[in-house]
């Protein structure tokens, strides 16, 4: 048996980090804007009749292999961690190789591991039959995945994986609910610009630093965070409704506060992309993410687009071509 599966990266445009439990419990009515995009991570599996299991990564060109489910169950550490917390929770009965891949760069903010522990986590759900819903997968991606950093994790990264689209995430004491927010997609593709810096960030350590500053009572973090929960509300409206001029006003006020919450958050690169692209078109900037490297995302107007990928790269970062993923997360069984 061959299952394959595939699931698309996502760029936040507001409300990040208030994701993150408990953060999101002390701003009444919070809410993370975010879609996914065209660029996806990719799960094959193909069982074989021995117990063995083959555990490969094409983008980071490494492979693992245990005799059984006991053996890799009872390994101290592994190459690929990722691959192997999921394997271990599904603990399937059969044998195989599973084979990954990713179109996200290294470190680049657009929820690569997170879109891929959806692409894994639905495959073995399938061999499994474990019958999870995907609210229920996004449940496990989310523990395992923190269990992989040591650290907490949002939400949201999930969701653009699970359900494409534009959403917003909503979250309160009663839990977590994604809702679709309706663009006109083809005038959205056209507003929208992504770049790579080629400076990797680990999200865990800059969230990390965020959610530790906020839970000791930094009042400069609190502040900042309630104009951030309040800019992703407003940011909402303003795509529901088609407002660009407010959407970029709105994006660019993101990432100004969210500059403040920690050292790091922006790189010479990433304050020199947002500058020279705001001359010729870019309505709003923010890094993806944590921030501290990785990809930037720039809201354009229409029919600016050329010019501004012109000068992100003539200021040393590369561009990344996206659209909106319409869709999730998508399965295919080959017996």
């Amino acid at each position: 048996m061959r299952l394959t599966a595939k699931a698309p990266c996502r760029v936040d445009m507001a409300g990040g980090t208030l994701n993150i439990w408990p953060l999101y419990l002390f701003h009444p009515g919070a809410v993370t804007v975010n879609f996914a995009v065209d660029r996806y991570t990719h799960c094959t599996l193909e069982t074989h009749a021995s117990p063995r299991i083959v555990l490969r990564s094409r983008d980071l060109k490494s492979e693992e292999s245990f005799d059984s489910i006991r053996h890799l169950r009872s390994a101290r550490r592994y190459k690929l961690p990722l691959l192997a917390y999921l394997v271990d929770f599904f603990a399937p009965r059969k044998g195989f190789v599973m084979e990954t891949d990713s179109e996200a760069p290294a470190g680049a903010g657009i929820s690569g591991s997170s879109s891929l522990i959806i692409s894994i986590a639905s495959v073995l759900n399938k061999l499994t039959g474990a019958g999870h819903s995907i609210e229920k997968i996004r449940e496990i991606a989310q523990s395992n995945e923190a269990r992989i950093l040591r650290v907490p994790t949002g939400c949201q990264d999930y969701y653009p994986a699970m359900y494409g689209g534009v959403s917003a995430i909503e979250m309160d004491c009663a839990g977590i609910r994604r809702k679709e927010i309706k663009v006109d997609l083809e005038d959205f593709n056209e507003r929208i610009a992504l770049s790579y810096t080629g400076e990797p960030r680990n999200s865990g350590i800059n969230n990390w630093e965020v959610n530790k500053a906020y839970i000791d009572g930094d009042r400069t973090v609190h502040r900042n965070f309630d104009r951030i929960s309040a800019i992703a509300c407003t940011m909402r409206k303003a795509l529901e409704a088609g407002d660009w001029s407010q959407a970029g006003r709105l994006l660019r006020q993101e990432w100004e506060h969210r500059k403040k919450n920690a050292p790091g958050i922006t790189t010479p690169l990433i304050d020199r992309l947002v500058e020279v692209t705001r001359r010729c078109g870019a309505r709003g900037a923010k890094a993806c993410g944590a921030g501290g490297g990785g990809c930037v995302f720039f809201l354009v107007d229409r029919g600016a687009k050329q010019r501004v990928w012109s000068v992100i790269e003539d200021a040393g970062a590369t561009v990344l071509p996206v659209r909106v993923a319409p869709t999730g997360v998508q399965v295919s069984v080959h017996e």
